[in-house]
């Protein structure tokens, strides 16, 4: 039996409580199995709410992150998943994504076509496919810009999937069936 990959990625949570619960409700709706953090996840009014919502939801399935311009390491001593690290890799279905906050405009990795680069950081959905490469920013989950929503992106076997925070869709990114995920 196959098990359909389904990893939800936000950005920019800013210490929003009542964003970051209805993300949690977003993210157990989904089904996911991995929750992929772009930072800028506890700089806000509710920080340790949000620390709260976020360990508790670490205890029900895997999350990863990356750290914003606005995360500390006084925030990482209230989480109990790692938040510092200013990248990663990840290897999905033979493809690489590069996950970043997006403010450190230094990082500058080696993609190869077909490889996918992550950031948040603008608050502001986007998807481009540029040079044989995929960029994409799943928004902000509490402060959107430009007249964007409250979103997150869903990654499942057929490609990318923003949506807004109560799960309806505003815009889909199919691979070609030669770059497919699965």
């Amino acid at each position: 039996m196959r098990i359909e990959m389904r990893i939800v990625i936000a950005s920019d949570i800013h210490g929003s409580a009542f964003y970051c619960e209805k993300l949690v409700r977003a993210i157990r709706a989904e089904n996911a199995q991995t929750l992929l953090l772009l930072g800028d996840t506890l700089d806000g009014e509710n920080y340790d709410e949000v620390a709260e919502m976020l360990n508790d939801l670490c205890a029900e399935i895997r999350i990863l992150s990356v750290r914003g311009n606005c995360d500390s390491e006084w925030d990482q001593r209230l989480l109990q998943f790692p938040i510092m690290s200013e990248y990663s890799w990840l290897l999905v279905n033979d493809r690489m994504i590069f996950a970043t906050h997006g403010h450190d405009k230094l990082l500058k990795p080696k993609l190869l076509p077909g490889d996918i680069f992550l950031q948040g950081h603008t608050h502001v959905p986007s998807w481009e496919y540029r040079d044989g490469r995929y960029y994409f920013n799943p928004g902000s989950v509490s402060l959107p810009r430009r007249g964007s929503k409250n979103s997150y992106m869903l990654l499942n076997d057929d490609g990318f999937v923003w949506k807004d925070l109560s799960g309806n869709i505003y815009n889909t990114f199919y691979m070609p069936s030669s770059l497919s995920l699965s």
